[in-house]
C-alpha cells in the first residue's frame, strides 16, 4: 500500500487563494506588463498590503485568514484584482512545521544541505527541489523559503548544515538547481540570506566588514551564480550588518549589486525580525516579513505615516509592490491557484530523498577494504547515535517533521536564542532497523553507548562494530569547538581499542575532529540523512550502493588552522538595555565586528594559500572501485577549456567526481568545474570543463569589472583540492566582463 496523505486544510471563501477570473490569467502579456497594469488599478492601501505580512502563528485565530495553514507567514492579496495571497513556508530541506504548529502534519525530509552538496549533482538538487515544492503546493503554500547559500567560512557555524559548502561555484550551481526545481511547481522560491550571514553568534548585531573585491569573488558570486541558474522570485536579506549597515537596508547590496548589476526584477523580503526602519524601502527592501518579531510595523502603519510625512516617496512603495506583483506573475502563482488538501505520494517522495542521501554519503576511510561489509558477518554490534529510533536532524526553522514523526524529542537548547524554537529529534528510517533488514541471518544488537564499559565488553565478542556518532546543530547557536562532545570521542576510542573492525558513521551538520581516526579502519560521513537516512547508510555499508559523495567543505586538523581560531563574537559581552533599544529584542550581545582574514579565499583556498594540511580536504571522497584519469588537453586563449578521460579501472560500477582546479600566479587555487560520470568496470568517458571566467578573475572594484590578466595558469585535475592527478598549463588572454 502506498503511503499517501491528503492535507485537511481547505480554503474558505474570501481567503484569496484563488485569483478572480479576468485579471490573473492574461498569460499572453509579459510579467512586467501585467504587474504595471495591475499596479495602476490598486489603491494606496492595497499596495501597502503587498509589502508586509505577519507570522501566522502569532496572529490570533479570530483574526487569521480562514483556510490557510499555520506557517512562517502570509502576505494578503488583492481579491478584486485577482492577486492571490502569498502563503509562506520554510525551508530548504522540506516543508517545515516549526515546533509542530500544524499538529500531526508531516512532510518528506530531504538530507541536510551539506549532504546535498556532497552529491556534487545538480540533477539531484533539482529533483529534491521539485519534490519539496510539490509538497508545499499540495499543503497550501505558494512561497517557499528555500535557497540557503551562505558560504561555510567557519566550520563551527550553527547553520552550516543548511548550506551548500565553502565554494561559490559548487554552492551556486546546486542552489540554482534546487530553486529551479521548487519553482517548477508554480510557486515562488527564495535565495537567502543575502549576504555574508555566515555565523549565528551575534547574527542580529554583528557587522561583517569586507572589501568589495573579496565579497564579489566569494559570497556574492555564490548568490550571483545561484540566481542566474535558478531565477528565484525573491531574495531574502539577512539579519547581520555589512560594513556597518543592516543587510536589509543596505543600498550597496540591494540596489547596486542586486538590481543595477545583476538585473534582479523580483522582490526582496526581510528575514523574520530583520527590519529596522521604514527608510529600508528606499535602500532596496520590498517586504517586511514576520512583522511581529520586529516589534514595529515599519512597512504598514508606519509606512503610511512616513509617506504622508514625506520621509518615504510614494514611488518607493509603488516600486516595492510592483516587484511583488512581477514575481507573482513571472512564476505562475496567479495562474495556478492553490488547492490545499491534495494527495501526496510519500513513498515516491521518499525514494527521491533516499537517492539524495545515498549519493551524499562520503566514504572518508576504508583501510584494508573492510567495507562493504561481508555478508558472512554473524554478529554486528551497533552503538550510539540513537540509531535505534532514526537519524538526527538540524534544529530551527528548517527542521522538517518527517513522515512517521520525530522521535525521542528534546529541547535544542536550555537557554539563549534557540531555546524557544529549536528541537533535537530523530526521524526517518532507523539505521538499526535498516541493518537488520540487510543482514537477516546475523545477530544485530544495539547499545546506546552511555555505558562505555558495557559497550567495550560487547564489542570484544562482535564480528563487526558500527558506532554512530552525532553532533547536533541548530539555527541561532554556533558550536564551541569541533569535538563530537557528549563523551563520544572517548567512546569511539575505547570501542575501537576493543575491536579492530570498528566502523564509525558520522551524523553531523559540520566538520568534526577525529582524535581516534588511526584506530578506526572505516569512516563514513552521513551528515543528517533525512527521511530514509538509515536505509541509505545501510545500503552503503553493504555495498548495494557504491559511495560517491565528496566533501563540499574542508575538515580541519584543528581550530588553529582556521582563519579565525577564536569564533568572532564568542567573547563579546551580553547586550544591555541600550543595545536592545537600538538593535531590537533579538540582540543577545553587544555589537561587534567580524573580519574574515581569508577574504575571498574561503575554505580550501585558505588552506592552499597557507600551505596547511587538513584532516580531510575539500572534494575528498573514496569509492569501492578505482578510477584513472588520462589524456589531459588544456586550451587557453579567450576561454579556458579542460578535456580529459575518466576510466573505471576497478571491479565495481560507480560514480566519480573528478575536479578541475586552476591556480594563477600568486593566487590560491580555485575550483572551475567538475563532472560526475557513472561508469561500469572498464568503461571510460571523456569529460570537458569550460571555466566561467568570473571564477578565474579578480574583481576590480574601481573599474567595476571582472578582470582576468593575460598570462599562464596552472591546471589540475584531481580527486580533491589537495590531490592532483593530472597537471597542465594554459596561456590566457586578458579578459574583462561587467559585474
Amino acid at each position: 500500500m502506498k503511503n499517501s496523505s491528503s492535507i485537511l486544510l481547505l480554503a474558505a471563501a474570501g481567503t484569496m487563494l484563488t485569483p478572480v477570473a479576468g485579471y490573473a490569467r492574461d498569460t499572453q502579456k509579459s510579467p512586467e506588463r501585467r504587474a504595471a497594469e495591475t499596479l495602476t488599478k490598486m489603491t494606496g492601501e492595497e499596495k501597502i498590503r503587498l509589502i508586509h505580512g505577519p507570522m501566522t502563528g502569532l496572529v490570533p485565530a479570530s483574526k487569521r485568514p480562514q483556510g490557510i495553514p499555520l506557517s512562517a507567514g502570509y502576505i494578503e492579496g488583492v481579491e478584486r484584482l485577482g492577486v492571490p495571497m502569498l502563503v509562506e513556508s520554510d525551508a530548504s530541506l522540506g516543508v517545515s512545521n516549526l515546533m509542530e504548529m500544524r499538529k500531526g502534519d508531516v512532510a518528506t525530509a530531504l538530507p541536510s544541505g551539506l549532504s546535498l552538496a556532497s552529491t556534487w549533482d545538480p540533477e539531484i538538487a533539482h529533483a529534491g527541489g521539485a519534490m519539496i515544492g510539490a509538497e508545499a503546493r499540495a499543503k497550501g503554500f505558494n512561497v517557499m523559503l528555500v535557497g540557503g547559500v551562505n558560504l561555510v567560512r567557519d566550520p563551527r557555524a550553527g547553520r552550516n548544515f543548511e548550506y551548500l559548502g565553502e565554494d561559490p561555484l559548487l554552492a551556486g550551481e546546486l542552489v540554482g538547481s534546487q530553486i529551479s526545481g521548487v519553482q517548477s511547481n508554480g510557486i515562488i522560491g527564495t535565495i537567502k540570506h543575502f549576504a555574508l550571514n555566515n555565523q549565528e553568534t551575534g547574527r542580529n548585531i554583528a557587522s561583517v566588514n569586507m572589501d568589495e573585491q573579496a565579497m564579489r569573488e566569494s559570497d556574492l558570486l555564490a548568490f550571483q551564480i545561484g540566481m542566474e541558474r535558478g531565477k528565484p522570485g525573491s531574495v531574502m536579506c539577512g539579519y547581520n550588518r555589512v560594513d556597518g549597515k543592516y543587510a536589509c537596508e543596505n543600498p550597496f547590496l540591494l540596489n547596486d549589486v542586486l538590481r543595477r548589476d545583476w538585473g534582479f526584477k523580483g522582490y526582496v523580503m526581510s528575514d523574520w525580525g530583520a527590519v529596522h526602519s521604514t527608510e529600508a524601502i528606499i535602500a532596496g527592501l520590498d517586504q517586511q516579513s514576520g512583522e511581529q518579531i520586529d516589534g514595529k510595523r515599519y512597512f504598514s502603519d508606519l509606512m503610511v505615516e512616513a509617506v504622508k510625512a514625506g520621509k518615504v516617496p510614494q514611488s518607493a512603495v509603488d516600486k516595492a509592490a510592483g516587484r511583488v506583483l512581477y514575481a507573482i506573475y513571472a512564476h505562475g502563482v496567479a495562474d495556478k491557484p492553490l488547492q490545499p488538501g491534495q494527495s501526496i505520494d510519500y513513498d515516491a517522495n521518499g525514494d527521491i530523498a533516499q537517492r539524495a542521501a545515498e549519493q551524499g554519503i562520503v566514504l572518508l576511510r576504508n583501510e584494508g577494504g573492510i567495507l562493504p561489509l561481508a555478508a558472512s558477518a554473524k554478529t554486528i554490534l551497533v552503538v550510539g547515535g540513537n540509531a535505534d529510533v532514526g537519524v538526527p536532524s538540524g534544529g530551527g526553522s528548517s527542521q522538517v517533521n518527517p513522515v512517521g514523526g520525530l522521535k525521542r524529542v528534546s529541547k535544542g537548547a536550555e537557554s539563549g536564542p534557540a531555546a524557544g524554537f529549536a528541537r533535537r529529534g530523530y526521524g526517518g528510517t532507523a539505521p538499526l532497523d535498516a541493518l537488520r533488514a540487510e543482514f537477516p541471518n546475523a545477530a544485530v544488537s544495539y547499545l546506546d553507548g552511555k555505558d562505555v564499559p558495557a559497550a567495550v565488553q560487547a564489542a570484544k565478542s562482535a564480528d563487526i562494530v558500527v558506532v554512530f556518532a552525532e553532533k547536533y546543530a541548530t539555527e541561532a547557536v554556533d558550536h564551541k569547538d569541533l569535538s563530537l562532545g557528549e563523551g563520544q570521542d572517548e567512546l569511539i576510542d575505547a570501542v575501537a581499542s576493543a575491536n579492530g573492525k570498528t566502523i564509525v558513521v558520522l551524523e553531523t551538520g559540520n566538520p568534526v575532529l577525529m582524535p581516534w581516526q588511526a584506530k578506526v579502519p572505516a569512516i563514513l560521513s552521513a551528515w543528517y540523512g533525512g527521511q530514509r537516512g538509515g536505509a541509505a547508510i545501510a545500503r552503503v555499508l553493504t555495498g548495494k550502493v557504491n559511495p560517491s559523495g565528496h566533501l563540499p567543505v574542508t575538515f580541519p586538523a584543528s581550530v588553529d588552522q582556521l582563519p579565525n581560531p577564536v569564533l568572532p563574537g564568542s567573547d563579546a559581552p551580553p547586550a544591555d538595555k541600550e543595545t536592545r533599544a537600538v538593535y531590537g529584542l533579538q540582540a543577545g550581545l553587544k555589537p561587534f565586528d567580524i573580519v574574515y582574514p581569508e577574504g575571498s579565499d574561503a575554505g580550501y583556498r585558505w588552506f592552499d594559500k597557507k600551505g596547511l594540511k587538513p584532516l580531510y580536504p575539500f572534494g575528498y571522497g573514496l569509492s569501492y572501485t578505482q578510477f584513472r584519469y588520462e589524456g589531459l588537453k588544456v586550451t587557453g586563449g579567450k576561454a579556458l577549456s579542460v578535456r580529459f578521460t575518466v576510466v573505471n579501472s576497478g571491479q565495481r560500477e560507480g560514480a566519480d567526481v573528478p575536479q578541475v582546479y586552476v591556480t594563477r600566479p600568486g593566487k590560491a587555487k580555485r575550483l572551475i568545474g567538475w563532472a560526475k560520470p557513472n561508469l561500469k568496470p572498464g568503461e571510460s568517458k571523456e569529460v570537458t570543463v569550460t571555466a566561467d571566467m568570473r571564477v578565474l578573475a579578480d574583481f576590480d572594484a574601481k573599474a567595476q569589472r571582472w578582470v582576468v590578466p593575460a598570462g599562464d595558469v596552472k591546471v589540475e585535475v584531481g580527486t580533491s583540492a589537495a590531490d592532483p592527478v593530472l597537471t597542465g598549463t594554459a596561456r590566457l588572454n586578458r579578459m574583462m566582463r561587467r559585474p
